[in-house]
């Protein structure tokens, strides 16, 4: 079954941000768009490049109103050593959830039981804590935050434009569709 259109699961877990310790709940996503960002481990070689990437484009995420968590089976001691021993991961200034019993991890549904660690997942979720889009890759397969800002626009666009899509590589600006009897067979 798809978690799209699920509401987010209670959780309580500790994190690092902005040089402090920090608890986040399920509470603290209420009213914002947000993003869960899974990846298997701190110090490793995929993970570092896409969480640096976010990192680059989290101004642009902030613009829109988007918090973001990136979440591992890591604890926040984890990263913190991590955020103050690479250059990559110094730059991040978004909250990284440390999730060593894997239970937010599970509520997502991309847990690798026989490693204990996640899967690569994003979750996109809305400000009543609703599940709107989710991209999973393969453990080599990096993902691209210019492409999930595009997604976010287009996740908030549809929100707040009812009767309205945006087709397939939709960009900001670009005309979306209003789908009706009229328009069937003629796309």
């Amino acid at each position: 079954m798809s978690l799209i259109n699920t509401k987010v699961k209670p959780f309580a877990n500790a994190a690092f941000k902005q040089d402090k310790f920090i608890d986040v709940t399920e509470k603290d996503i209420e009213g914002k768009w947000s993003i869960f960002f899974f990846y298997p481990a701190d110090f490793t070689f995929v993970c570092p490049t896409e969480l640096g990437d976010l990192a680059d484009h989290y101004a642009e995420f902030q613009k829109l109103n988007v918090d973001i968590y990136s979440v591992s089976t890591d604890t926040h001691f984890t990263h913190k050593a991590w955020h103050s021993s690479s250059e990559t991961i110094g730059k991040i200034q978004y909250t990284m959830i440390g999730d060593p019993t894997g239970t937010l991890t599970r509520n997502f549904e991309i847990m690798r039981e026989n490693q204990g660690l996640a899967d690569r997942g994003t979750f996109l979720v809305d400000p009543q804590g609703i599940i709107q889009a989710i991209e999973i890759t393969a453990e080599g397969i990096g993902r691209d935050a210019a492409d999930l800002l595009r997604k976010v626009k287009a996740a908030q666009y549809v929100a707040s434009h009812p009767g309205e899509v945006c087709p397939a590589k939709w960009k900001e600006g670009e005309a979306t569709l209003a789908p009706s009897l009229d328009l069937v067979g003629k796309i």
